[in-house]
């Protein structure tokens, strides 16, 4: 392996601006963006600013832990001690050859870091690189035995997942497709339009995608829409929309007819989801902005109503590493509090006799069953639960979903 400066340099820019105290930045936003600054570079060399990036933030702490630097107060310097140090344990070796002779480089001790990195296999919160808070907190709520593998199997790459749209295409009409574009797929029994890249590429280049045969969609996030039980020409309204991912989901379920709903309180959201229904072919979703009024409207209108609702994303790190180090224990608790203010309250939205899912993308039952527990303790009358389900990174490989459904008395 043969270290170039400009490539190693602009990870370095990478990593500044993500663990920037003052102004952190989201991790897949700086590498597009950087990706983007040089023409000339190949896929080799993104692949390699991109996955030395993402790896290093997966394991920040780990990273710091065995060049013994400090959280906060890094130099430039101290950026390239930290990836010539992540390079040194990928490759298991302590020698010296594996680093050009930069002068970043110099004082970094290959035999020293090995031996630190073993030492960290022993404690979970440095190994999996997890702040102590949110390793406490994972022990508590699901026992240790169980946050153990979970949080090892999100820090893990995730899998890039696509879900054909079912308004132009199939499942095996779409592998093949890409397969002529030299782009390998693999299927999943339990998902009928799911297909699992076989190898990372730029998909959203490719003509298919531009054309609305697919969408990026991981499995967890792909069983929640059918998991409504929606049919054609039924009033579906997702309440929590963002940029409508479930919400074309759900009107390829429903075959473009009836009509869905798409809410959220951001507008930049609902504008992004209008482009993606316009790529996807969709006529019958409508977007609404949250507000007291537009609820009051819509109450009893739905004939199903989907809550996907913000949560910590700790069932999704694996895609989002760098969220690790951005939540906060006041920040899960002032979730937690939005979350059962709609499950309370944008209820009212839904028929009698219609369904409503409740979903998260948290490994947390503290944002997950425990609302679900105390709506049906507080309104035994009003509601009954269906059905439920956890999707687990460790157990079946999906990110961490929860999702509820519950009928309308």
């Amino acid at each position: 392996m043969r270290l170039h400066r400009p490539l190693v340099s602009a990870t370095v820019k990478v990593l500044q601006e993500i663990f920037n105290p003052e102004n952190p930045r989201q991790a897949d936003r700086v590498i597009e963006e950087v990706l983007k600054s040089n023409k000339q570079w190949g896929s080799r060399d993104r692949n390699f600013i991109a996955e030395t990036a993402y790896e290093i933030v997966r394991n920040w702490r780990l990273a710091l832990y065995i060049t013994d630097l400090p959280e906060n107060n890094l130099t430039e310097t101290n950026y390239y001690q930290i990836i010539g140090a992540w390079l040194i344990i990928k490759n298991q070796t302590e020698t010296e050859d594996l680093l050009p002779k930069w002068e970043e480089f110099e004082g970094l001790d290959s035999a020293k870091i090995i031996v630190k990195y073993k030492e960290a296999q022993q404690i979970r919160k440095i190994r999996e690189s997890v702040p102590d808070w949110l390793d406490a907190l994972g022990e508590a709520e699901l026992g240790a035995e169980k946050w153990t593998e979970e949080i090892k199997a999100l820090n893990q790459q995730a899998p890039v997942v696509l879900r054909a749209n079912t308004l132009k295409t199939n499942q095996k009409a779409l592998q093949d497709l890409l397969s002529e574009i030299n782009i390998e797929t693999s299927v999943l029994a339990e998902l009928p339009d799911a297909l699992i890249l076989q190898k990372r590429s730029n998909i959203s280049k490719t003509e298919l995608y531009k054309n609305g045969f697919f969408e990026v969609q991981d499995t967890g996030s792909q069983l929640i829409a059918p998991f409504l039980d929606v049919k054609s020409g039924m009033r579906v309204i997702d309440a929590c929309a963002g940029a409508g991912g479930k919400a074309l989901h759900l009107s390829a379920l429903m075959q473009n007819k009836g009509r869905v709903v798409a809410m959220d309180v951001e507008e930049r959201k609902l504008t992004e989801l209008l482009k993606r229904v316009k790529r996807n072919g969709v006529d019958n979703i409508e977007t609404k902005l949250i507000d007291p009024k537009t609820l009051l409207s819509l109450e009893n209108s739905a004939d199903r109503l989907l809550l996907d609702v913000p949560c910590s994303g700790l069932g999704v790190i694996r895609r989002n590493p760098d969220a690790k180090w951005k939540l906060t224990p006041a920040f899960i608790d002032n979730l937690r509090r939005i979350q059962w203010k709609i499950l309370s309250e944008y209820s009212m939205m839904l028929k009698k006799g219609g369904k409503m899912v409740f979903a998260t993308c948290s490994l947390l039952p503290s944002e997950s069953e425990a609302h679900i527990q105390r709506l049906l303790t507080e309104q035994p009358d009003n509601w009954e639960l269906l059905s439920e389900r956890r999707t687990s990174p460790a157990t079946d490989g999906y990110d961490g979903f929860y999702m509820a459904c519950l009928l309308k008395k």
